[in-house]
């Protein structure tokens, strides 16, 4: 980064790394905790493009994570319109618009505030009636735990239906939200941007389909498979994945580890893997096959992530297998474990 641009002029990736820089590593590394693997990506590509922080610099970026870290505090204290009347008199009305803009978006303020903090019970009698599309919104911006639990007190066919469309929405404009809220007789209680928020999504109906019974999962994904085959093989391909072996038994694990897997391709997959699953994985394998299969991954030298990913997801494949012919357990959402 050149050193004469304008502090302004830094964009939100470029200043996060400064503030990175500034903090010195312990502390970076302990946000880095927090972050999406994608993000520490991105983060790290960042710092590494950062020849020097100018001492003004480190200030500004400092000074404005410590207005954004102030405003957090104000808006968990007393909600966005107290954090927006308190900024405005300590720094005036078109600095404190800027500070909540920001953190109305990094935040993820949602609507739908009400139904998260409701009993579910109520919530299903209260949302069963309306239309599908209705509660695909509603449920895109639940906890899974409580989309799970309310996607499976609906009727079979309306599971499905909410399910395609949870997995389809992109975007969704405040305008249509607010409109929804009203229909359901409640109001926004936290400000909302021009922008649009990103909801629902693929991600969103895994982590949902990850929560709900087996049979609830069965049925939308036999309606998917059926008329949105696409749809239905780009979830499965989530619904679990490679890490998740660390929620796995050690004889579920065995009998993963007797089916047909190359060695090499499980010497690839694990190089490309947590410490975590590597060491439930040799656990659960002979010593002998254990020693052969770590002398594979020292001698590889480096993979390729599209190698690493091609031979995990292979492994995935024969594990999701294996769980439709109830030949290995699997643990489900709320920590029961179901033979599946």
């Amino acid at each position: 980064m050149a050193a004469t641009i304008p502090y302004e002029e830094y964009t939100g990736k470029e200043k996060a790394a400064m503030l990175l820089i500034t903090l010195g590593p312990e502390k970076a590394s302990d946000i880095f905790k927090y972050l999406k693997d994608e993000e520490i990506e991105t983060l790290t590509l960042e710092i590494a493009n950062v020849a020097t922080v100018l001492p003004d610099i480190k200030e500004k970026v400092l000074e404005e994570f410590y207005q954004i870290c102030i405003a957090q505090q104000y808006i968990t204290e007393g909600g966005i319109s107290y954090a927006k009347q308190i900024l405005e008199k300590a720094l005036g009305e078109d600095k404190a618009f800027e500070i909540i803009n920001k953190l109305t978006v990094s935040l993820q303020v949602r609507p739908f505030d009400f139904i998260r903090k409701d009993d579910v019970s109520q919530v299903i009698n209260f949302i069963q009636n309306e239309h599908p599309q209705t509660i695909a919104l509603v449920l895109s911006y639940l906890k899974p735990a409580q989309a799970a639990q309310i996607i499976s007190s609906l009727n079979a066919d309306k599971q499905a239906d909410v399910a395609r469309r949870i997995a389809m929405m992109d975007r969704t404009s405040p305008d249509v939200i607010k409109e929804v809220e009203s229909a359901l007789e409640k109001k926004l209680s936290s400000l909302m941007t021009t922008d649009y928020a990103d909801v629902g999504g693929v991600d969103a109906i895994v982590e949902i389909l990850n929560s709900v019974d087996r049979a609830t999962e069965k049925n939308i994904m036999e309606n998917l498979e059926t008329d949105y085959l696409e749809l239905s093989e780009e979830i499965k391909k989530k619904m679990f994945v490679f890490e998740d072996i660390l929620t796995m038994d050690n004889r579920s694990i065995q009998t993963v580890l007797r089916q047909d897997i190359d060695q090499k391709e499980l010497a690839i997959a694990l190089k490309g893997s947590s410490e975590e699953v590597q060491e439930i994985i040799f656990q659960n394998l002979s010593k002998r096959l254990a020693a052969m299969i770590k002398e594979d991954m020292e001698i590889m030298g480096p993979v390729r992530k599209s190698d690493v990913e091609e031979a995990q997801q292979k492994i995935v494949n024969i594990i999701r297998r294996l769980q439709e012919t109830g030949e290995i357990i699997i643990a489900r959402g709320g920590g029961d474990e179901i033979i599946v």
